[in-house]
This record gives C-alpha cells, structure tokens and sequence, in this order.
C-alpha cells in the first residue's frame, strides 16, 4: 500500500486557505493545518495586531474539527517584527512597500519550509490562486485561472527550487466554485468576509501606524509641480503614494497626481496625468523561477506587471548580468507609457501566464 504524501497547509481561518485544506484532505494528502501566529498573542506587550486574531484562530479550529486533521501553532512574531521594520523603512526613504510579498517569500514559504522539514512533512500548501505546473521538464508558476482572483504576483520571491515541494490547490479553480467547496464541505467559514487589509495595521491606517513608528518622518515640508513652484505643504511624505489623485488638500483647476516623493529633500512632486506616465524602470534584486538555463541572456518581450491590480503591459527586458554571471538587475522600456510605476512595488515578469521572475522597482523614468 503507498503512503498518502505529507503536506502541511497554512490557515488563516479564512475562506481560501480552510478549502485548500479540505481538497487536500479530500485528494488523499495527508494534511497537517498550521495557524501562523503574528499578533499580540504571539508576544505579550506588542501593540500591533498581528493577523491571528481570536477570531481566526476559533475559525481554525473548528475548520480543522470539521476536516478531521490535526492543527499546530507556530509563533512567528519575531519574523513579522522583521517584516514590519521593512515595511516603515520603505516610507522613510519614500518608497511604498509590499509586505504581503515579504511575508510570502520568508514565512509562508520561507520558514513554513523549515518547519516541515523538521516535522517530515513533503510538502507546503497555501490557498493562493496561482498554480504550479510541469513545462519543458521543470516545475513553473503560473498565474490562476481566475484572471480577477490571481495572485502569482505576490510569489515571485518564492527559491525556484522550492517549486516541487509548494502545493497550490485553489489556482485551478475560480472564487465562486472555492466558495461553493466551502458549502458542500459544511465549512464553517464559507461565507466569511475577504480581508484586504495589511494584517499588522489597525484599521487599515498605515499613516498613523508608520508614525507611530517613525515620528522623525512625520514632519512638513513642501508640494510643488514639475518646475520647482511651490504649490502648498504637507504634513509627511509617508501619506502618499506615486499615481495617488484624491486627498491632496490643494486645488489646482486640473487633476493631479502625485508623480514623485523626494525623500532627501522631504518633497512631494504633484504633475498631470501625462507626467505620471513613464516609459522605463529599473528593477533590483530579480528572482528567476526558472532553471539557469532559461533565464534569457539578452533583452526579450514580455508582460511586465508593476503593482498587484495591474494588467501587466508589454515591454522589452534587458537582464544585466554582473560578475558572478547572475542577472539581479532588470531594467525595462515599454512599449507604451505606464501610469504610476512606483518605487518599492514589484515589477513580475510574464511570458503568455508564466511567471519568469520578478524584481523591487528601484526607480522609473
């Protein structure tokens, strides 16, 4: 008789993750659910929230009762600790961060890992709609089949070698019909409301949470237009972010959109719609999910995503390869101007729906 293959599930006590698990449970795996605890209960004495609320965790349990399969927890708020020191540097410097693709590349697939090897456990799952297919003889990510669900974005940081052990049970399937898994499985959580929040920030207002944090960056400073002219004051450039039009406090008859943040000069740059579009960027510290031989050598088109709800547009990419023959620098000409590339996102390279790699957008011009 062959063993069932081993595979651990990250739960939230949300909707994605809690049917992930039971199609699992449902395919013949046998699972191991792990609530990932981030917050206050993690560590006594943090002031953040963290996304283990009592809430989830309840939801968690009964999730897995209903599943018939055993539940760990892991304390993880040290690595969030990391993570939001990330997340308020960004804005020092200007610069708007991503910290769900951090917590995806250190903890879910990061230390998640490291905690299955010990527990001889084969594989890691989550309920991210992307999926991991077979092309050529190699493991590659894909994006999901649901075009509005997609989430491949937030993985581009994921070791390509870790490909083969990563289980993506949801990518194949669309909302509608997890949520439909949900019912027909008696999940208590079938109707639970979606989070879009970043899990750390109370009420979703990152202003006050960075300064809290950075009280040296909440200071004013100068608004002014491409020319130099001062066109009013702010109160912090951590307020704002590149393509950002509402909320400006300053009327100028024309719309405007915030085209730049000069954290040296603790400046923010409003311009028209035609100064936010940009023709090129550069990318720092790509990561290939690929084998080296088909990281491309000289410059190729492709669909070059730069913030999680875009569309991707198409460009020419040129991999600059230094010393050590590996390409940790992009740098990006589209074919047509984008609007609000913006420093600190990711920029994901795409051919038809594979996810080649991707890298943090350094600058744009």
């Amino acid at each position: 008789m062959t063993k069932a293959k081993s595979v651990i599930v990250a739960m939230s006590g949300g909707v994605d993750s809690s049917v992930a698990a039971g199609l699992l449970h449902e395919a013949g795996y046998e699972v191991t659910g792990v609530f990932m605890c981030m917050g206050t209960a993690a560590k006594e004495g943090t002031s953040h929230p963290g996304c283990c609320s009592p809430e989830d965790a309840q939801d968690v349990k009964a999730v897995a009762s209903r599943l018939g399969i055993p539940l760990h927890v892991l304390n993880f708020q040290n690595e969030l600790d990391e993570i939001i020191d990330y997340f308020v540097n960004e804005y020092r410097h200007g610069r708007t961060p991503n910290p769900c693709i951090l917590c995806n590349t250190r903890l879910k697939f990061g230390k998640l890992f490291n905690y299955a090897e010990l527990a001889g456990i084969e594989y890691v799952a989550t309920g991210h709609y992307a999926q991991i297919k077979e092309m050529d003889g190699a493991m590659r990510l894909h994006r999901g089949v649901d075009p509005t669900k997609d989430q491949s974005y937030a993985l581009f940081g994921i070791e390509y070698e870790k490909l083969e052990q990563i289980v993506l049970p949801n990518g194949q399937y669309r909302k509608e019909q997890i949520r439909a898994f949900a019912r027909e499985m008696k999940l208590p959580v079938h109707d639970k409301a979606e989070s879009q929040e970043i899990c750390f920030v109370p009420e979703n207002d990152y202003a006050r949470f960075v300064a809290e944090r950075a009280p040296e960056i909440a200071k004013p400073g100068k608004v002014i237009n491409r020319q130099g002219d001062e066109l009013g004051d702010h109160s912090g450039i951590y307020q704002y972010t590149i393509g950002q039009r509402k909320g400006l406090g300053i009327a100028l008859g024309d719309p405007a959109y915030v085209v730049e943040l000069d954290a040296a000069t603790n400046t923010v740059v409003l311009g028209s719609r035609d100064e936010l579009m940009q023709k090129h960027l550069r990318a720092m510290e790509m990561n290939w999910l690929g084998p080296l031989e088909t990281i491309p050598r000289t410059s190729f088109e492709a669909d070059i995503q730069i913030r999680y709800n875009h569309r991707g547009a198409k460009g020419i990419v040129k991999p600059i390869y230094e010393e050590n023959d590996v390409a940790r620098t992009i740098e990006v000409e589209f074919l047509q101007p984008a609007a609000a590339i913006t420093p600190g996102q990711a920029a994901v390279i795409y051919q038809d729906d594979v996810l080649l790699g991707g890298g943090w957008i350094d600058s744009a011009q």
